[in-house]
């Protein structure tokens, strides 16, 4: 369970996401883009935020950009922070590229070895009421026993390509697909929104 909240943030998300997708070697210099799709992932330690967003265009590719949300910077992963943010409940935010952050990467290959979905959301109000969202994507694990662990208290490096982020770790490689499309052969992490179904967002291999 994700619990969000009704809040003021300054800088809003985008206002960091967009700049620092023109940066990458993945971005398709498509500036025609606008958000069609996220889902979230839960943290089992309840420390970590993670939220999935999907960024489509009418004439280029549709861009898978998951980030993780912190309380306090995450040690060795300054080139992949994108910025802080002031959130009217929970104070200063870390915005990190989830492809650096272990958190997301265990959590990931939970999800794809156990079968794992998104997160039910749950918009905790400012009067103490609370009230369940329907995420605007989906994602589910495809199940695959032997998929392995990754403790999310050791570093990861991603390194980017031209249309993925590539992730090695212990016996095993992390795929994230920036351009959604044409994915390499493995156990993954499937989303759907409504433009798309089926869609091989982060693949194991190794």
């Amino acid at each position: 369970m994700a619990t969000l909240h009704e809040a003021t943030i300054s800088p809003r998300k985008d206002e960091l996401v967009g700049p620092w997708l023109r940066t990458r070697s993945w971005w398709d210099g498509a500036s025609e883009r606008e958000p069609v799709g996220s889902f979230r992932l839960d943290d089992p330690a309840g420390e970590v935020g993670m939220e999935c967003f999907l960024f489509g265009s009418r004439s280029a590719s549709t861009l898978f950009v998951p980030v993780t949300y912190r309380a306090a910077p995450l040690p060795g992963a300054e080139a992949s922070l994108l910025g802080t943010m002031e959130h009217s409940v929970l104070g200063t935010r870390y915005l990190y590229d989830a492809c650096a952050d272990p958190v997301f990467v265990a959590t990931v290959l939970h999800a794809i070895r156990t079968g794992g979905r998104q997160a039910d959301l749950l918009l905790r109000r400012p009067d103490g009421t609370q009230v369940q969202r329907e995420p605007t994507a989906t994602a589910w694990g495809e199940r695959v026993s032997t998929v392995p662990q990754h403790d999310a208290e050791q570093p990861v490096s991603p390194t980017d390509g031209s249309d993925r982020t590539t992730i090695a770790g212990t016996g095993f490689e992390l795929t994230v697909m920036r351009r959604v499309g044409d994915a390499p052969p493995g156990p993954a992490l499937i989303g759907s929104f409504e433009g798309g179904d089926g869609l091989r967002l982060v693949v194991v291999s190794g």
